[in-house]
């Protein structure tokens, strides 16, 4: 293309698709196409990104620079110590008055926030802006769209169901692998009081120059960003997402299924497969990932429990979250459905807490920006919900945090699974327990000084308090819910003066954690 000749399509990548099969190359011609990738401030701080975070997006970025340059296509890249224009929506701006394109195109956004100022930026400079299909998805929006119409409750079960016989995956003759639909009752398993013994360690990758040279970035131009760069090891290239699948599948699969809602202090991974960041950049095709689980399975090399959880999470979930997503924005992000009010806690940035679950699960979440999921749901996640924390505040935090976050997975996950702010549009009853629950799927209650039977007193377990303070603030909405009854009634049988102590031990608890 002449230097002096504006582009005929200006092909806009955004940080998290980083697949080069993206629809966005079908028909590139780097004659007439300029490809164009933008690293901004304002996505490091319209919330406070970790800076594990950072790193991954931008170094994922200049690795695909790298791959399309290797490929012959023309790349403007706007590296971050390069330009000064605020948001991706400003400097898109500028290039379009600078380089007047014919189109712009892009794959559809992860965020319903970005769609909107590229379709502003776009709009003001009177050129056409093309959003394309993401590919890299089972289910494309307009069919979630066509399987939600017309029913009462969008479930994720029914979905799931739907997505299997679609994609004929895990079925015999019409019917589920192993005569069942999930296998949930199976992978429930805890360590027992010896643990979990060696452990096979995820595969990780030493940050490479570039990856050096973006954390050196990072610290300098966010150093009060929260979180450190000390243990930062994620897949930053095709390739080596590829083999941390292959290294899952070998190592952890088999018993994934049965410890995926196990604790252990001090041990950030477990059997879980840390494959959520690769993926949601899209430098892991989610039909790989499937297919080699399916293929172990096949072969005898991880039982059906462990693959069809596994292949629930991607097939089912991940579609499911994303549908739920696009069919509520941009409302969804205000849902408050508990009205909860709540600031959140100052220890979730910084881990200072004495609460040894939580103590745990921040630490890490600090240290490396990841946390299993059912310590992002039934620990971190469920003291938010039983404080009464806004959810859009935990949304943030769960958005800042974690390395994997797009908001197209994040925000229902949180507000819809998590905070049930959504009103059961996702899940159909909050997911509430007492420390009892911790108890028994970790070991942090025995190095806590908090005691997950008390309920009142200088020993008595937060959870705990919060958990019965939880279900006497939510009577009149739940008491009478087919999920959630029996918790009500186990709640009737307190003695009244009892409760009212927990409440007002609850009140104080909740007081002193504003305060903080």
């Amino acid at each position: 293309m002449d230097p002096a000749q504006s582009p005929r399509r200006l092909l806009l990548v955004l940080g998290d698709q980083l697949n080069a099969d993206s629809s966005l190359f079908d028909d590139c011609d780097p004659e007439q196409d300029l490809v164009w990738l933008c690293e901004a401030p304002l996505e490091a701080t319209h919330v406070p990104s970790h800076k594990a975070r950072t790193v991954l997006f931008l170094s994922g970025m200049r690795h695909l620079r790298e791959r399309l340059l290797t490929a012959g296509l023309r790349v403007r890249y706007l590296a971050l110590d390069a330009h000064d224009h605020p948001s991706i929506g400003a400097a898109l701006a500028a290039d379009l008055a600078a380089l007047a394109p014919r189109q712009v195109r892009v794959v559809q956004p992860g965020e319903y926030r970005m769609q909107r100022a590229l379709q502003q930026a776009c709009a003001e400079a009177g050129v056409a802006l093309r959003v394309l299909e993401d590919r890299h998805f089972l289910c494309p929006l307009p069919d979630f769209d066509a399987w939600a119409k017309g029913r009462k409750e969008l479930r994720l079960e029914h979905f799931y169901r739907w997505m299997r016989k679609r994609h004929d995956l895990l079925m015999h003759d019409g019917e589920p692998a192993g005569g069942a639909w999930n296998f949930d009752k199976d992978n429930r398993k805890t360590f027992g009081k010896r643990g979990p013994g060696l452990l096979p360690a995820p595969l990780g990758f030493a940050p490479d120059a570039i990856t050096r040279e973006v954390m050196a970035l990072v610290e300098t131009r966010f150093p009060n960003a929260p979180g450190g760069l000390a243990h930062f090891d994620w897949p930053l290239t095709p390739a080596q997402a590829q083999a941390a699948l292959a290294d899952f599948i070998s190592h952890r699969l088999a018993a994934f299924g049965p410890y995926q809602d196990a604790i252990w202090t001090g041990e950030p991974y477990l059997y879980h497969a840390r494959l959520s960041a690769a993926l949601n950049l899209k430098l892991l095709d989610p039909r790989r990932a499937i297919d080699a689980a399916v293929a172990a399975y096949h072969a005898g090399q991880a039982p059906i429990a462990s693959v069809e959880g596994f292949v629930r999470q991607i097939l089912g979930w991940r579609e499911y979250v994303r549908g739920i997503y696009w069919r509520q924005m941009p409302g969804y992000l205000d849902v408050n459905a508990l009205h909860a009010h709540a600031p959140l806690p100052a220890f979730y940035w910084s881990a200072d807490t004495d609460y040894a679950c939580l103590a745990d699960a921040l630490g890490q979440v600090v240290a490396r920006g990841y946390g299993h999921h059912i310590q992002r749901l039934m620990v971190t996640g469920l003291f938010a919900l039983l404080l009464g924390v806004e959810p859009r505040q935990v949304h943030a935090w769960y958005l800042a945090m974690f390395v994997d976050a797009v908001e197209w997975v994040e925000a229902p996950n949180t507000l819809g699974m998590s905070q049930f702010a959504d009103d059961g549009l996702l899940a159909s009853k909050p997911y509430a327990a007492s420390g009892a629950y911790i108890q028994r799927m970790s070991n942090c209650c025995r190095r806590c000084r908090y005691d997950p039977k008390q309920a009142v007193g200088d020993t008595a377990c937060p959870f705990t308090t919060l958990f019965w303070d939880f279900l006497a603030r939510h009577r009149a909405r739940f008491a009478q819910h087919p999920r959630t009854a029996l918790m009500w009634r186990n709640l009737d049988r307190l003695d009244p003066e009892r409760l009212a102590a927990i409440r007002a031990q609850a009140s104080t608890l909740r007081t002193s954690l504003a305060a903080a």
